[in-house]
């Protein structure tokens, strides 16, 4: 494809929580997505209802409850990597050979897990499959011969009497130094709104049977200790705890049995609301191998739209898991991003077309100028508008900025036709402050003159010489060459030489880039140009 236009946004990131829970949520960074209304629980250990043989103490739920310790490499909203980061959670085992289930935000991200019982040591873990719509995750013990917790068939009605298990965490603390806890309340509603930052669940248990971070995933059970709920979130200030019914868990929690994931990209998200009222998903990590993974999304990146429907625009992830549910994770999504580290929007597809960089910032990246690592994105100049605009002739043709109101399209006496376009062509032509462009036929030179056409215009003495890329465009065939901090500035300039497929002259397209909006417009440029004789 010819044209790769790249849109600058103008954003200003602010700070993601992404991670293990903080204490006012007992989780930090999952996603939504409710089960299948006609999903059939499998016989496998997650629907067993049958109550005890004998009569159940509270103490015993000890048994079944598990902390779970991982650790893995995430990018913060600042663009910095984490290295090695640890994290905890809780889950409960629901099936003698050692099937847990836990939140999705307590594995996500995670290169390793370690699992361990109150009095025992740790052992691996294998994840067998996530939700990220619903903030659920099945893992899977070594061994067998464990002591399972039954779902409550019962209807849950406000007023219950509940209790949390579970092993919270605070930040001073070694996390393995937990203790495993036990709390006791009621359930205050059964309808709670379940729409955050990271997950989406249609409605949820509100209980008081307090939970801290590192109690996600563990189990909120009833007297009998029937599994009623998975607790996933809380709020000290407003002493709220909320918990996803276990009627909505256990279809989910099937299909992650079977090694499905459900209603999952890949990405370990957080929904924001960024200045000037714009919002996104900022993602701390990607799994590897997943669609998200696939179709060339990094971490740090900002997920800015889902099939054309933009983000978050309620700070919650329930757009992105709408979509999810409406389309199946396997269907072919268009996805625009942005790139903080290239200040640079970016698109494609999830099982689809993957993103590409544009030309021209493929190119700077791959010389030694580099590019920004700074995720604050600058917000001071708008993206630009463009116009496609003619030399006096008509024989060339190029899209610029519609603020590039300095438009010369008379014949250059050394080319013929040309066309010059800036703010200020004075200013382009005399400091490397003024953004431009130039865009010229030479009708008596042959494509075997390229190398000595782009020597006529080296700025190798006054810029750093980020190295000539070849460049075919379908249409012509050449050479492109970039330059940065030219005369001591951020400022890129961009020289292509090229000869059209079909005829055999040349065609010299020159741009100046102060500015990341405005290798966004050398980019465009190069996109639309067309230079005739």
């Amino acid at each position: 494809m010819r044209r790769m236009a790249v849109v600058l946004l103008a954003l200003a990131l602010l700070g993601a929580a992404c991670g293990g829970g903080d204490g006012t949520d007992a989780g930090s960074d999952a996603t939504t997505s409710t089960a299948p209304p006609d999903t059939t629980p499998g016989e496998e250990a997650t629907t067993t209802t049958a109550a005890p043989d004998e009569p159940f103490a509270i103490a015993d739920l000890e048994a079944s409850v598990v902390q779970i310790q991982g650790q893995g490499t995430f990018i913060d909203s600042g663009g910095a990597a984490a290295f090695n980061v640890g994290f905890t959670g809780t889950g409960f085992v629901i099936s003698e050979d050692g099937l847990v289930v836990t939140n999705n935000h307590v594995v996500q991200g995670a290169a390793t897990l370690a699992v361990s019982f109150s009095d025992g040591d740790p052992m691996n873990a294998r994840i067998l499959g996530v939700s990220e719509c619903t903030d659920l995750a099945v893992i899977q013990l070594e061994g067998d011969g464990y002591t399972p917790l039954t779902f409550r068939e019962d209807p849950v009605s406000v007023g219950l009497d509940v209790f949390s298990a579970g092993f919270p965490a605070a930040d001073e603390i070694d996390f393995d130094d937990l203790d495993y806890t036990l709390t006791g309340g009621i359930v205050s509603s059964t309808g709670a709104d379940g729409e955050t930052s990271w997950a989406s669940v249609d409605g949820v248990l509100q209980h008081d049977a307090k939970i801290l971070g590192g109690n996600s995933g563990g189990p909120l059970v009833d007297e009998n200790g029937q599994v009623l709920g998975v607790n996933y979130a809380g709020s000290l200030e407003f002493d709220t705890n909320f918990a996803i019914a276990a009627q909505d868990a256990r279809p989910v929690i099937d299909r992650l049995i079977e090694g499905e994931n459900v209603d999952s990209l890949g990405i370990n998200g957080q929904a924001q609301i960024f200045d000037q009222g714009l919002s996104g998903i900022f993602i701390s990590s990607v799994e590897s191998g997943s669609p998200a993974d696939k179709a060339g999304i990094e971490p740090g990146d900002v997920l800015i739209t889902l099939e054309n429907l933009v983000m978050a625009t309620d700070g919650t992830m329930s757009d992105y898991c709408d979509v999810l549910r409406t389309q199946g994770s396997d269907a072919t999504l268009d996805v625009e991003i942005y790139r903080p580290s290239l200040e640079l929007v970016l698109d494609g597809q999830i099982n689809g077309d993957p993103i590409e960089l544009p030309l021209i910032a493929q190119t700077v990246i791959g010389g030694s100028g580099g590019t920004s690592t700074d995720t604050d994105i600058n917000t001071a100049d708008a993206p630009y508008s463009y116009t496609t605009v003619e030399d006096d002739q008509g024989l060339i043709s190029v899209s610029i900025p519609t603020a590039w109101t300095e438009v010369n399209g008379e014949p250059n006496p050394n080319f013929d036709p040309s066309i010059w376009a800036s703010p200020d062509i004075q200013g382009y032509l005399d400091s490397w402050d003024v953004p431009g462009i130039i865009v010229e036929s030479a009708p008596d030179r042959s494509a075997s003159e390229i190398g000595a056409l782009l020597a006529e215009r080296d700025f190798s003495d006054a810029c750093e010489d980020l190295g000539a890329e070849p460049y075919d465009d379908g249409l012509y065939a050449g050479t492109l060459q970039v330059y940065g901090s030219c005369g001591g500035t951020d400022t890129y300039y961009i020289v292509l030489a090229a000869a059209p497929f079909d005829a055999d002259y040349l065609v010299r397209v020159e741009v100046q880039a102060p500015s990341q909006r405005d290798l966004e417009a050398a980019d465009e440029a190069l996109a639309t140009f067309i230079a005739t004789i």
